[in-house]
């Protein structure tokens, strides 16, 4: 991996690493989506709506890269430098025999609809087989998310299965579908240590 956890850009996207620099960005984001990423997320603490959590959580994220367990990018228009709409991680990655992570993503409730997540997930999901040379993204969404089950199959996901009190979210356990991504061109290289 690199030592730096690189921009990637789109047509009409910049998706940039997490830095505590963004933490007030990254504060104004969820302030405006609360009640849209109510049902699909862990409820929040007493602290989730602060610049301090904010810092923290992207504190983390770094760490993340530094230690080789997940990346995540934060995705702004071309147009409106500074303002997240959006966040795709690639989160868990593990090496050795299975060579895989785990795929999340969210986007404004404002700029759903436009292909732009889409257009991000795809970036990230180029960057995990071709950079970081994974040979599985994973993927899972509650039943209910009718737009997540639509973005992942049209990205070629397939469903694997069905998990019964899967996460914790929104005060309750929820069932998740579990999908998969695998690189059909994964290079068998080994990797430099």
């Amino acid at each position: 991996m690199p030592t730096t956890q690189p921009s990637l850009s789109t047509a009409r996207l910049h998706l940039l690493p997490a830095e505590s620099a963004w933490a007030r960005a990254m504060l104004d984001y969820q302030v405006r989506n609360r009640e849209h990423f109510a049902p699909w997320d862990p409820t929040p603490g007493g602290m989730f709506y602060t610049e301090l959590f904010w810092a923290m959580r992207m504190r983390q994220r770094e760490m993340d890269w530094k230690e080789s367990r997940g990346a995540l990018f934060l995705v702004m228009p071309e147009k409106e430098a500074g303002r997240v709409i959006g966040t795709v991680s690639l989160s868990n990655i593990s090496r050795g025999v299975f060579q895989g992570c785990h795929l999340g993503y969210n986007i404004d409730h404002a700029h759903q609809g436009q292909g732009l997540m889409r257009e991000a997930v795809e970036a990230v999901i180029a960057f995990a087989f071709g950079t970081l040379k994974l040979h599985r993204v994973q993927a899972n969404y509650q039943p209910e998310n009718e737009r997540s089950a639509a973005l992942l199959k049209r990205l070629g996901f397939q469903i694997e299965g069905h998990a019964r009190d899967y996460l914790f979210l929104n005060g309750a356990w929820r069932d998740h579908v579990l999908t998969a991504l695998i690189n059909r061109n994964y290079d068998h290289t080994p990797l430099q240590a």
